[in-house]
């Protein structure tokens, strides 16, 4: 794993086949228990003069889950000599459609409908499974440093903060609580925060600025898990419904463009996965019915909901970092920190993917199942 990011991007094992949903799948989907299938489109359209473009979309999980399914990825573009292909990395961290126009192009638009299936996903401590656990390879690499998630320096010192009154024989669940309940409570969510933030955590705690949104609020948890030697990432996604639990913040159905979010897990031997969400309890904290206390029985709830629960009206894009977009004109200085939103480049450079009323994309969500 100690292939850098950006060349790991660029070994990507090229195009794969897009996968169709049959009538006996649908049917399947649809009919599973406790299972529920939407399909999202994202559509992009450049306003940009004849010639050279690309665009990069995130598509969902590479690999299935216990709570999440891809069914189907169908992509379109409206110039049929326009290259389309899915690029996922060789490690399955992540996967896109790049789209790539000549210069004789005179329409950039592009749109990929996909079909996905969800379940509640729902963690609860009671009995370990031996048999889940790492290997020193996935632990490493779940434990590593990167540009924007170090583990050093006040990292260390602010998870060693977290950690202060917990027992050196803790387990990683007892140690991950102490974390998530650290950042509920020091940080907090900045509406003026373009777009999900940056998660640059080292600049958050260097400037003692701990408000952002969820991909700050999120990386900070992940970080300070690391530092403490617990494998821990962020899961990159989109709301794709309405909280069926009662949060008008925590859902978004229909007009999805804006509804990008970002969530974590931590690994505990013995359990796998574990599902958190501190930043969601900030996010109800500032916006759910105008604000509300932090000790408010609704905001009490959803803290001890979102440590080890997702309710999945969410779709997983990636788990990926650092990232360098196959094909980009723009080299180094075209890395992202993330790909949870389109990405595109003309011959004049990149667009502001979080402005999407001039950087014309859209995406929608329908339940079908």
């Amino acid at each position: 794993m100690t292939t850098s990011r950006r060349s790991v991007i660029k070994t990507i094992a090229g195009a794969l086949a897009f996968p169709t949903l049959s009538p006996i799948t649908a049917a399947l989907a649809q009919s599973a228990p406790n299972w529920t299938t939407y399909e999202i489109v994202t559509e992009v359209n450049l306003d940009t003069p004849n010639g050279t473009a690309e665009t990069w979309i995130p598509l969902p999980l590479v690999l299935d889950t216990n709570y999440f399914r891809t069914l189907a990825i169908r992509p379109e573009a409206s110039d049929p000599k326009a290259i389309t292909q899915v690029y996922e990395t060789p490690n399955k961290q992540a996967r896109m459609l790049w789209t790539k126009w000549d210069k004789a192009a005179t329409n950039h638009s592009v749109k990929v409908s996909i079909l996905v299936s969800t379940c509640n996903r729902n963690l609860e401590p009671a009995s370990a499974n031996p048999a889940l656990k790492l290997s020193k390879e996935e632990q490493r690499f779940w434990t590593r440093s990167t540009k924007y998630l170090p583990t050093d320096g006040i990292v260390k010192t602010k998870s060693q903060e977290a950690l202060a009154n917990v027992p050196a024989n803790a387990s990683d669940i007892e140690k991950a609580k102490a974390i998530y309940n650290w950042v509920v409570d020091n940080t907090h969510r900045d509406p003026k925060t373009r777009g999900c933030g940056q998660g640059d955590v080292k600049l958050m705690l260097e400037t003692n600025n701990l408000g952002g949104k969820c991909a700050d609020i999120n990386a900070v948890f992940v970080a300070l898990a690391r530092s403490a030697g617990i494998p821990a990432r962020d899961v990159y996604g989109i709301r794709i419904a309405d909280s069926a639990r009662g949060y008008k913040s925590l859902g978004k159905s229909g007009d999805i463009t804006k509804a990008q979010h970002c969530r974590a897990e931590f690994y505990a031997a013995g359990y796998g996965w574990f599902p958190v969400d501190p930043a969601d309890v900030r996010k109800v904290i500032l916006e759910e019915t105008g604000g509300l206390a932090v000790n408010d029985p609704k905001v009490l709830a959803i803290r001890d909901y979102l440590f080890g629960n997702w309710e999945m009206n969410w779709m997983a894009y990636n788990y990926d970092h650092d990232i360098a977009l196959p094909g980009s004109k723009l080299g180094n200085k075209g890395d992202i920190p993330f790909l949870m939103y389109p990405q595109a480049e003309n011959t004049e450079g990149r667009f502001d993917s979080l402005d999407p009323d001039n950087f014309k994309y859209k995406i929608t969500s329908r339940r079908i199942g």
